[in-house]
C-alpha cells in the first residue's frame, strides 16, 4: 500500500499543474486503489464505490478509471484485469510491474534502458508503440522468505 494522503496530495498538484480537474469522484477512486495492496478491478471498484454513493453506475467508475490513467496516476494490470496506484506520476517513462502470485503484491519499476530499447527495436520494425506493458510474474521477497518454494534444478 502507498502512503494514500501523500499519494492524493501528489495527485491533487500533478491534475493542477496540468489544468485537469480531479472531482470527488475521481479522488475517491484513487484512494480505493491506493489503500488495496494489490491490484482492484473495476467492479471492485463499483462494490465500493455503491456502498458510499448509491447512484455510482459502471461509466462512473470507468470515466475515473480513464483519467486516472490518462494522468499517470494509476495504472492497468492487463494480466488481473485490475489497476494499481502509480507511486510516481511525474516519471515520464514507460514502467515495469513486478506482481506476486502468492499475496498480490505489485512494485513498479522504472528500467529507462530496456523501454528505450524496445522503443529502438519497434521503431527499426517500422512499427509504432501506442502502449507498452511489462508484466512479471512471481514471488516477492516477503512471500518468498515465508514459504519453502523448492527450486528448479537444470536437468544434465
Amino acid at each position: 500500500m502507498y502512503q494514500t494522503h501523500s499519494l492524493i496530495q501528489q495527485a491533487e498538484r500533478h491534475c493542477e499543474s496540468h489544468g485537469a480537474r480531479f472531482t470527488p469522484i475521481r479522488r475517491r477512486v484513487l484512494e480505493m486503489i491506493a489503500t488495496t495492496s494489490g491490484g482492484l478491478k473495476a467492479y471492485e471498484l463499483l462494490d465500493r464505490l455503491t456502498q458510499e454513493h448509491a447512484a455510482a453506475r459502471p461509466p462512473t467508475v470507468y470515466r475515473a478509471l480513464e483519467f486516472l490513467i490518462e494522468q499517470g496516476l494509476i495504472h492497468r494490470i492487463e494480466s488481473l484485469n485490475a489497476y494499481v496506484a502509480c507511486p510516481c506520476p511525474e516519471h515520464a517513462h514507460g514502467f515495469q510491474l513486478l506482481i506476486c502470485r502468492h499475496c498480490g503484491r505489485v512494485e513498479e519499476l522504472h528500467l529507462d534502458d530496456v523501454n528505450d530499447q524496445l522503443a529502438r527495436r519497434a521503431r527499426d520494425q517500422g512499427f509504432r508503440v501506442e502502449r507498452q506493458t511489462i508484466e512479471l510474474l512471481g514471488s516477492c521477497h516477503d512471500c518468498l522468505a515465508t514459504r519453502a518454494e523448492p527450486t528448479l534444478h537444470a536437468q544434465t
